[in-house]
């Protein structure tokens, strides 16, 4: 059985025990992991902000993509991760 939620009920079951793992780590790790977490939270709303403000970005940056992998300079992804 789970302990009971510290943390509003909102989140998820994974986040909420990421959290309680990380309770368990110094204080020096925990403001680490937190820094982590909120540079990873700004990132996503900056992008969001840029697609909101131009939409024809995401639109740009696929056809980038496309015109790179036409001239041969993309990798299949399994050969970067296998």
């Amino acid at each position: 059985m789970e302990p009971e939620s510290r943390y509003d009920r909102s989140m998820t079951g994974s986040l909420e025990r990421a959290m309680r793992r990380a309770e368990s780590l110094s204080p020096e790790e925990q403001d680490a992991l937190a820094a982590q977490i909120m540079d990873s939270l700004d990132d996503e709303e900056a992008w969001t902000g840029r697609f909101r403000e131009d939409s024809g970005i995401l639109q740009s940056l696929a056809e980038e993509a496309m015109d790179e992998h036409r001239r041969g300079e993309t990798r299949p992804l399994d050969e970067l991760t296998g």
